[in-house]
């Protein structure tokens, strides 16, 4: 296992958006949010979007690095992000303050772990 140690969520997550001025869904729990001009983008759990009643883009597995990354690193998003694209793999990167996660699509993601496990960085 690399150092960068991907750990592979169990559920299925999806992305969603809630425009600006409408309220939360009463039992939305999400796992990422981001406020944008248009309104708020959320990441959660697809059954949780689903039970909400959100149409979402669902099908995305959420990678976590168990590395402790710092917010002004360079070059971690680049060569993940690079190994995946080099097979084909599309990825979504999401910076939080302790750790980097990465959203590939739920059927490439043992294949998305394997490949995150083998990147080395400097």
């Amino acid at each position: 296992m690399s150092e960068l140690q991907p750990r592979l969520a169990e559920e299925e997550h999806g992305f969603a958006t809630i425009p600006m001025g409408e309220g939360w869904p009463r039992g939305l729990v999400p796992v990422a949010t981001f406020a944008e001009e248009e309104g708020a983008s959320v990441i959660a759990l697809s059954s949780i979007l689903e039970a909400v009643g959100l149409d979402h883009n669902g099908g995305w597995a959420k990678i976590s690095l168990g590395l402790h990354s710092a917010l002004d690193g360079v070059g971690l998003t680049a060569a993940v992000s690079g190994a995946l694209a080099e097979k084909g793999i599309p990825c979504n990167m999401v910076a939080a303050f302790h750790h980097d996660h990465i959203f590939v699509p739920w059927d490439r993601r043992e294949e998305a772990v394997e490949i995150i496990s083998k990147v080395e960085i400097a």
